[in-house]
């Protein structure tokens, strides 16, 4: 994810700042700089560069107001007038792949540009690996001698984010050679998109070029025009930012008109004021909402000082790799992609040229592991986007580091899809394994593939991994036994009678070994109908003579406690027992859960929830009559138990045994602790049977939120009461409910 650099934050707010001062001279003095009278053309035309074969090729620039340019290729030539503001352009004719050539712009001044081919041009662009140099790549010393390639051109643009679009950049083409490969960028020029090319310059044998617009950590937000944004009716609120801050656009106008009213209206109050010896009202702020982008992260900004400055210089596609910084957004990416290809096809204007990218690796992104399953389906879902493709990596990731070095497997995966659909090489398999149908066969499910090629294979020759089933009537998720069969897959489970539902590869931590006969890996995804399971009612008999009084989905605690249901005002009746339900998802998918009710220990339902301070919920007693039910190995199961106590309370709270619990320990935290001040403190929620020895559940330091305290049974390991474990976060999934019985 390469993480940007203070300095690179500090002169992204000098950016900011001189931007503002630049406007405000211009507003107060009128100065504009003059019309540069020579020709000159933006720098993503220079000598060694690649222009786009069998395309109209446009060229464009500026010179004086209203004189006429002319353009000349080998024997092609157009002339072009340039308007009022001294801008021009000229689209060349369509020309077969050749070269060297020599670009001659003819006005009152004359540039030419040397060594000019024609071939294939590619945008390369995305975040940190995408960005990653050829000098960080697997076997890179080797790669950097061997990238003599003289048919192969590279443009890298710098990075840079701005307010508002710009008309040039200050890169510039090179012919690709060990020395200039290796140098600029993040320790060189992109390594996928080397790649990538190197193997279109082999198969196609002709020149391409290369474009490496990139930047590390960057969310894929900045990178998509307005006019993509417009494009998804989902993203209209953002579209919506957007146009505020476009000084174009017809609802900024509208906006500051207003702002410059109720700002005129002020002036007048003010005046009046201090011709009475009045208070002056408050002057109106100026509306944040009508600020252009003021980082890099904004929308459009690096669509801003990046990518507009190419349009619309003709290129044959786009190769993209991003997504690490937006990987807890889901199926929400799906709607962003859209947005990115779909805007830069339109300031393009060349229809629906390639875009083919690139899955995220599996890596341990943090959070819950199965949430990047999500943002992989999403991914995958983008390929409903007209002429894209997606290439998976699960097999040549590194756990360890989000900066997998193998960007050779990468940037030959890019290059199938362009081969096999861009350049019409039909002998090539592109794609990995794809999902097309599961059907119930008995007690196992079927799941049939497309682009299996001759038949689906082990990639390392074990048994399938990362299958896994579930069951229609109870239990979750579990690891499936996987049996290659022609093009299809049968999965099976132990105990699993039923199965309804599958998915493949759904954590963040897979690297599943099923592969098509051409080698290449099948990506995440999941089919069936996952049915909803309640645990309470369908193992606590009891349960259908409770009334819930707080829900609680325990990922939102904090400082202050949040019921997602909160019926305490709701329940008139008096209560003659309470009882909790915790459910507890561990990273493996299993659940455990307890079940405890007592004969009540208050009767005001306020202070039967989570103990804080502002709750007045605090007990440290005794609670008779216990029903414990719960699936974790060891809890004494049972209904009317003896030897049930609570501990209740806000406050801090030290391990000596001050209330005399049989069988606790005074020295260590257990079943038998004694509350101390601050009473606004670390904070204990217990639920113990000290006859047995055993801590029902546990919730404490709720204020920590993720780092909170959470347990069922004793802690195998340090206080057997989970003090001090801090483990909230290792959880999938976590929900505790109180309930009542009303009399």
């Amino acid at each position: 994810m390469h993480i940007m650099k203070t300095g690179s934050q500090r002169s992204a707010k000098r950016s900011w700042i001189i931007y503002l001062v630049a406007t405000m001279i211009v507003a107060a003095t009128g100065y504009s700089p003059s019309v540069q009278a020579a020709v000159r053309l933006p720098k993503v035309f220079s000598d060694h560069m690649v222009l786009q074969r069998e395309k109209p090729m446009v060229v464009w620039g500026w010179a004086e107001p209203d004189e006429t340019v002319t353009v000349r290729l080998g024997a092609e030539s157009r002339q072009a007038q340039a308007n009022d503001r001294g801008e021009w352009k000229a689209v060349l004719p369509e020309m077969e792949a050749g070269g060297p050539y020599m670009l001659t712009v003819k006005g009152s001044s004359t540039v030419s540009f040397q060594d000019v081919m024609i071939g294939e041009v590619w945008l390369c662009s995305g975040q940190s690996n995408m960005e990653m140099g050829i000098g960080m790549s697997r076997n890179a010393k080797e790669e950097i001698a061997a990238a003599d390639y003289s048919g192969i051109r590279l443009l890298m643009v710098p990075n840079r984010w701005t307010p508002e679009p710009q008309d040039d950049m200050d890169g510039t083409w090179k012919v690709c050679s060990p020395k200039t490969v290796a140098e600029g960028g993040w320790n060189g020029f992109s390594a996928a998109a080397y790649f990538f090319g190197r193997e279109l310059h082999k198969k196609l044998g002709v020149a391409v070029g290369l474009i490496d617009a990139t930047w590390g950590g960057t969310l894929i937000q900045p990178w998509t025009p307005p006019e993509g944004y417009a494009l998804v009716p989902s993203l209209k609120e953002e579209y919506k930012r957007v146009q505020l801050g476009d000084p174009r656009t017809s609802l900024h106008k509208e906006r500051l008109e207003q702002t410059l009213k109720d700002t005129e209206h002020w002036l007048a109050a003010a005046r009046d004021a201090l011709a009475k010896g009045k208070l002056v009202p408050p002057m109106p702020t100026y509306p944040e909402e009508l600020l252009p982008p003021r980082d890099l992260q904004n929308a459009t900004a690096l669509y801003n000082g990046m990518i507009h400055p190419l349009c619309p210089f003709a290129i044959r596609g786009a190769i993209w790799y991003q997504g690490e910084s937006n990987n807890g957004e889901g199926m929400r990416y799906a709607e962003r992609m859209k947005a990115l290809v779909g805007g830069w096809r339109q300031i393009w204007g060349e229809g629906d040229f390639p875009f083919y990218f690139v899955q995220i690796a599996p890596f341990n992104y943090g959070g819950n592991p199965e949430v990047i399953g999500e943002f992989w389906e999403a991914q995958a879902a983008a390929q409903v986007i007209p002429n894209t493709g997606m290439v998976v990596i699960n097999d040549i990731g590194n756990l360890k580091d989000i900066h997998p070095t193998d960007k050779q497997d990468v940037g030959h995966r890019l290059a199938l899809w362009a081969l096999a659909k861009t350049y019409g090489q039909s002998d090539l398999e592109c794609s990995g394994p794809t999902f097309k149908e599961m059907v119930v066969d008995g007690d196992a499910l079927r799941v049939s593939f497309d682009h299996a090629g001759t038949g689906l294979a082990s990639r390392d020759g074990k048994p399938l991994t990362w299958f896994e089933i579930i069951d229609a009537d109870e239990g979750g998720f579990v690891p499936a036994e996987a049996r290659l069969d022609g093009s299809t897959v049968v999965l099976s489970a132990p105990g699993v009678k039923h199965p309804v539902a599958m998915r493949f590869a759904w954590s963040m931590l897979a690297e599943p070994n099923l592969m098509n006969s051409a080698g290449l890996p099948a990506g995440a995804f999941r089919a069936g109908t996952v049915p909803k399971r309640d645990l309470l009612s369908m193992k606590v008999p009891e349960a259908k003579e409770y009334q819930l009084v707080y829900d609680l989905d325990l990922s939102k605690l904090g400082p202050a406690i949040s019921y997602d249901v909160d019926n305490s005002g709701k329940i008139s009746q008096t209560f003659d027992r309470i009882a909790y339900f915790l459910e507890l998802q561990g990273r493996d998918g299993n659940t455990q859960y307890v079940y405890v009710s007592m004969d009540a220990f208050t009767d005001n339902l306020k202070k039967i929830g989570v103990p804080t301070v502002q709750s007045g919920g605090r007990f440290q007693q005794g609670v008779a009559n216990l029903d414990v039910y719960s699936n974790v190995k060891g809890i004494v199961n049972g209904t009317n138990l003896a030897g049930g106590n609570i501990e209740f309370w806000p406050d801090n709270y030290a391990a000596a045994n001050g209330a005399n619990v049989p069988n606790a320990s005074g020295d260590v935290y257990d079943f038998g602790d004694q509350p101390a001040d601050p009473r606004d403190g670390y904070g204990c929620m217990q639920v113990h049977n000290h006859d047995a020895r055993q801590t029902l559940f546990a919730i404490n330091h709720w204020t920590t939120g993720n780092h909170a305290d959470m347990g069922i049974g004793n802690q195998p390991a340090n206080s057997p009461d989970w003090t001090f474990a801090g483990n909230a976060e290792s959880f999938l999934a976590k929900r505790l409910r109180v309930l009542v019985r009303c009399k």
